[in-house]
Parts: C-alpha cells; structure tokens; sequence
C-alpha cells in the first residue's frame, strides 16, 4: 500500500450522533468525522463544501478565542442552574435540566435507569463532588463517557450492561497504567484500586490549567449567580437526608477546561424562556426582509466580528433587532458548549523522562502524561431554537408529573371514618 493511501478495511467504526459518523484508524492515530445529511435535501456541492467551511471558521475563530489554543483542534452537558428572572417555573432554579431530562429520558425508552451523574457536582470545583460525579457516570455510562485504549473502544456505549462485570473488564485494561509493577492482585479489592485512581486522575487533569490564553481570567457573569448544587442530585440528597451540609463549592480553577466551559456556557443568560421572544423578534424581521438573513451572519461567517458580537453581555432589552440577534447568537454558542465533549488522553510517563517536556499527572503507583480538547464544536442552528424551547416545556412538565407522582406515593394512607383507631399514651 501507498504511504499516502489508506485501506478502507484499516477504519473502525467509532459510533455516531445525530449530525455525524466518526470511524478511526488505530495505527496512524487518525479519527475521522463523516456529516450527515437527511436524504431528502438535496445539497449542492458548493453548500455542502460552505457548510464544511463554517464548522472549521467556527472553531478557529470563536471557540478557540474562548478556549484556547491548546484545547480546540480546528478540523463536557451544562453546568450551572438557569439564574434569569424570565424563568416561570421555580423548580428551574432548583433542579438542573440535565436531571430533569433523565426522567423523561428513562420514560421513553432511551435509557433503562436514571443515572446518579449531575454536571453540577462534575463542575463544582469539589474533589469530593467531582468524584462522585465521576464515579456516577462510569457506572451509568449512558452516551456521555466512553474510554478507548488504543484506539479501541473499552468502555462506554449505548447500551447498558452489568456495571459489576464492565468495571472488573475496565480494571484489567487500566491496571498496567497505575500499577505498572503489578502488585495488585484480580478481584473485586483490585477493581475498586483501579477505579478509585482513574477518578482521581481524572479529576487532577480536569482541575489543572494547561493553556495560558489571553481570556483565562474571561468570565461571562458573576460567580454569585445561581444555586451551587442541584437539589435533584444523589449526592446532596444523601446528604441532606444525613442532616448534613453540602461540601463548599469550591469553584474551579480559571485556567482549567471546565471554568472555560463553564463560562461559555453561561453566554445564555436568559434561559431559553427569556430567548425565545428575542427569537421571534429576529424571525419576524427575517420574514419581512429574507435577504438579510447573511448580512445578519445567521449562517456565517464567522469571523472575528462575529466574535466580538458575543461578548456584549448586557441584558437590558432595548427593544431592538441587534440586541435580540446578539442574544440568540450568544444561545446558539452557549449550547455548543453545553453539548461538546472533552477528550483526556493519558499515557505512561517513561522513568527516564525530565519532567516539563509534557503535562503529566502523578498517581499512586505511577505518572501519566497527558493532554485535555474540546471537541464537537459545530455551531448549534439557528432553527433549532423552537425546538429546545418545547423540550424546555415537555422536560419540566414531566419532571413535575413524576415527582409529584413519587410524593404521593410516599405519604402514608389517611385514617378514614369507619377504621378502627387505638391511641397509646406513653409517660414522659
């Protein structure tokens, strides 16, 4: 074979979205991401090749500028409560939409349990939440956390399976990687071992600033704003129940991946309660004059105006198209950054390698070299808006629906007229 060329039969299939396929070649280190295109539109080449061009500028010209440059490479869910004063339901200031949509979620089919995961705890800043939040999704892994070695998919899928029997096949991939010396028996003690320092790994690298941009100190609303824990979450639940108070939040390191997440995607700042009559503002002048639709950059390009457009966070509503238009521009990027995933790959420091030659992690046994990205940076649809505004709607009704469900269920049966009733007096 050429060296240029590359056998179809080399690829594996790696899984895939709504959007998009990805298929990886394991020896030469290559993922590559095919786009999806519903068969009854029938796209130019020239709009296919437009839309290709978009995604890279988008990339390259908006989110690098906020993540940086060591974490986009130009070709994780939402981690803070809605704080806008034009959310109508109390229970969106309590409650994180991400553990409300695992109730409807698990009615419809999609996944058999709720998971214990809740970006809140993931995105707290607290080792002890973040471990939690860790643990939560490796075992309910659901669509939001796979772990490859290799090139090989190990762990993490779509459907899920034993999480006794899944952690104890983890354990035997990762046990090289922390105790290379392999003391550590097989069984279940060993398991736990190689579980508890996967997560604290991965918690380190998740907290530790690897990139020094210009907007590491960029913040786009307070950090008083909001709750700092989703009552809906296990963690603070059990807590609660114990009758104890949760653990600081301690907030996240400004240089680290998640604060830069975080910050990006608190750019929706209205919720989409307050961003839809903004959306309607936008669609209604688009009506009248379609032919502004690009001068409008609804689709592109974007360019460095289009990024500075973004860091007007006023909320004031003048009233006017450029203030709606900036909103929900702001939205569409805040949602990319509420759907992107973040990659970490580790690999095995050599005992003769100086240290400063790459970022590297230490743990019980051993240290790790490693790199964190950001991936999944297409730029959300404009027409998606009425969308996620009626998923917004159905998440909470039902959420709602369910809990008051599970309320009445747990209060006791009331006495009724003709029941025999015996009251026992005690001496005090």
């Amino acid at each position: 074979m050429d060296e240029g060329k590359m056998d179809e039969n080399e690829w594996v299939y790696h899984g895939e979205g709504n959007k998009s396929l990805v298929v990886a070649h394991a020896q030469r280190c290559v993922v590559l991401r095919f786009l999806k295109f519903h068969p009854n539109r029938n796209k130019a080449s020239e709009e296919i090749l437009q839309h290709l061009q978009n995604i890279v500028d988008f990339s390259k010209n908006v989110m690098k500028q906020f993540f940086g440059e060591n974490y986009v490479h130009s070709g994780p869910k939402c981690g803070f409560i809605p704080f806008s004063s034009d959310v109508t339901q109390e229970l969106k200031r309590k409650v994180c939409r991400y553990c409300m949509h695992q109730h409807l979620k698990v009615a419809t089919g999609k996944w058999k349990q709720i998971s214990k995961y809740c970006p809140l705890d993931l995105y707290s800043g607290n080792k002890q939440r973040m471990h939690f939040a860790l643990k939560s999704l490796l075992q309910e892994a659901q669509n939001n956390l796979k772990i490859f070695k290799n090139g090989e998919l190990i762990y993490g899928g779509k459907e899920a399976r034993d999480s006794v029997a899944d952690w104890s096949e983890l354990a035997y991939h990762l046990k090289p990687f922390f105790f290379p010396s392999n003391g550590l028996a097989s069984g279940p003690h060993c398991t736990r071992a190689v579980i508890r320092e996967l997560v604290h790994v991965l918690t380190r690298v998740l907290l530790t600033s690897t990139d020094k941009s210009r907007l590491g100190t960029w913040r786009a609303v307070p950090n008083t704003q909001g709750p700092r824990a989703c009552e809906a979450s296990p963690f603070s639940r059990q807590l609660r129940c114990q009758g104890k108070t949760p653990p600081e939040h301690s907030g996240l390191p400004k240089g680290c991946l998640l604060y830069k997440t975080l910050q990006v995607q608190m750019l929706d700042m209205l919720d989409i309660e307050g961003l839809y009559p903004l959306y309607s503002r936008v669609e209604r002048y688009l009506q009248d004059f379609p032919e502004q639709r690009k001068t409008l950059q609804i689709d592109g390009p974007y360019n460095e105006s289009f990024y500075q457009k973004l860091l007007d966070l006023s909320t004031e509503d003048d009233g006017t198209l450029a203030y709606a238009l900036t909103k929900v521009q702001q939205y569409r990027v805040a949602m990319t950054a509420k759907d992107c995933s973040i990659m970490i790959t580790l690999s095995p420091c050599l005992q003769d390698e100086s240290p400063g030659q790459r970022a590297v992690v230490p743990s019980s046994k051993s240290r790790l070299a490693f790199s964190v990205s950001v991936l999944d940076l297409d730029l959300k649809p404009y027409e998606s808006i009425p969308h996620q505004y009626t998923l917004d709607g159905k998440i909470v009704s039902y959420y709602l629906k369910a809990v008051r469900t599970k309320d009445a269920a747990a209060v006791p049966p009331r006495f009724t007229g003709n029941e025999d009733c015996t009251l026992v007096l005690h001496k005090v």
